[in-house]
């Protein structure tokens, strides 16, 4: 029992808070059923399916909350579930930060479900697979990938009246080609809600001709160069842009968006003014679903509007002690761009290094957003609007903030996913000046 339909959810969640005597009690209920394939040395090493279910309980006495999970949905289980968390709650101490639950929300439909994603079946894994194996082997290449798909639900319901329910589907696939010398490496990376948007036959087209490209690749000195960045390498720094983003953090000087004296930067200018960054849960390309998980709604907002700094996300709890909307933090983020193709950014660059991926981001100055990381499976010189030659990779040093203040040019957004926390973004390739490298490394 893994996908319940709406119905259903709302039956077993009344039932559920028929058990409590607790003084305000919510339920969290979400299951999935997905399938996947994975491959490693051009032949499939695993295939399987996995179905998942749960059923949380917090129960709150006062501002004293105890939280229960269970993934069994006979009454008596129930019964019990409920009974522990009003048991933790009555032993837990008063929480300061407590606010009470929402009472009846009204949600639009959400347009996270397609149906040919829910009916994909082993044998369309097998073939979407095997068209990325044949094009490993017909290029004397070694492949490794994975590709998964599910359908899933959630739903919520509490003693105050709320219900929230909405189901989705989702297809992701990444691989990694890599030369049989092992100095080749291209990668590809895809994830969309429905499974007719995905060409695995493109993309690991596109990772074989980086592999082959890149075997030979040439040390050059490290320093400051115009790069292109494609989504997936932009999309891991600018995420640690977006989750900087909470209020509080800012608030009590913890984050880039802090000032002396408690101040934030909210309302400021401090990127490009062609940066252009929002969430839209009804975005046609990445939709997401129209409440989040406490039972705020979901809405468009814009984070950053023309370089200045709109929006930031707010706790219940933090919102109301500033006396702000508490804007739940966005389920995906959407940078906008323009009609350039990704061609036409390298046709445009006189000197200039393409980056199709970087890995190991760690943080160096949470306050500046300064990272580190390197940059791996194809990284290549550009001269006079042409790749030249495929060069060594680098490890980075450098700022999202500082990024996108020496922005260059914006091609057109893609969907992709951030292979560091798994969101996904609809973000353009990015043309940015003087992006610092820091040294060589011998990482293929």
């Amino acid at each position: 029992m893994s996908i319940l339909s709406k119905e259903q959810a709302q039956a077993l969640l009344k039932k559920v808070l028929s058990y409590s005597k607790a003084d305000e009690c919510e339920v969290n209920l979400s299951g999935s059923d997905a399938g996947n394939i994975r491959y490693a040395r051009n032949s499939v090493s695993t295939s399987g399916g996995v179905s998942s279910n749960s059923l949380v309980v917090s129960s709150a006495f006062g501002k004293k909350m105890g939280v229960a999970t269970i993934n069994e949905y006979d009454d008596e289980s129930l019964r019990k579930v409920v009974q522990r968390a009003e048991e933790l709650a009555m032993l837990a101490p008063e929480n300061p930060e407590f606010v009470s639950f929402m009472g009846p929300q009204t949600y639009p439909e959400s347009a996270t479900f397609v149906q040919a994603t829910a009916d994909m079946s082993p044998k369309d894994r097998a073939d979407a697979v095997a068209a990325s194996l044949k094009i490993s082997k017909d290029n004397n290449l070694t492949a490794a990938g994975f590709l998964e798909n599910n359908t899933s639900y959630s739903a919520m319901m509490n003693s105050k009246g709320l219900f929230a329910y909405n189901t989705s589907t989702g297809v992701s696939f990444n691989v990694t080609l890599r030369t049989e010398d092992g100095k080749g490496s291209g990668y590809a990376t895809k994830s969309y809600n429905d499974f007719k948007k995905l060409d695995v036959k493109a993309a690991s087209e596109s990772a074989a001709f980086k592999a082959a490209r890149s075997a030979t690749a040439r040390a050059i000195e490290p320093g400051k160069y115009t790069v292109i960045l494609e989504p997936a390498a932009g999309l891991v720094l600018l995420e640690n842009l977006f989750f900087g983003m909470d209020g509080r953090q800012a608030d009590e000087g913890r984050s880039f968006m802090s000032k002396p004296g408690g101040l934030t930067k909210l309302g400021e200018k401090l990127v490009d003014e062609r940066v252009n960054i929002y969430s839209d849960p009804f975005n046609a390309e990445l939709p997401t679903s129209t409440w989040s998980g406490d039972g705020r709604a979901q809405e468009k907002v814009n984070w950053i509007e023309n370089g200045v700094m709109k929006n930031l996300f707010y706790s219940r709890y933090w919102a109301e002690k500033k006396g702000v909307k508490a804007v739940p933090t966005p389920d995906a983020v959407i940078m906008a761009g323009t009609d350039q193709s990704l061609e036409d950014l390298i046709k445009s660059t006189e000197k200039g290094i393409l980056v199709t991926r970087l890995w190991y981001i760690r943080s160096v100055d949470p306050q500046t957003v300064l990272l580190t990381g390197l940059t791996r499976d194809g990284t290549f010189y550009i001269e006079n609007g042409e790749i030249k030659f495929p060069v060594k990779n680098f490890r980075f040093n450098e700022s999202p903030i500082i990024m996108l203040n020496n922005l260059e040019a914006l091609g057109k957004p893609e969907r992709t996913v951030s292979g560091e926390s798994g969101i996904n973004a609809l973000i353009p390739p990015m043309k940015i000046r003087d992006f610092t490298f820091s040294s060589l490394s011998d990482a293929v």
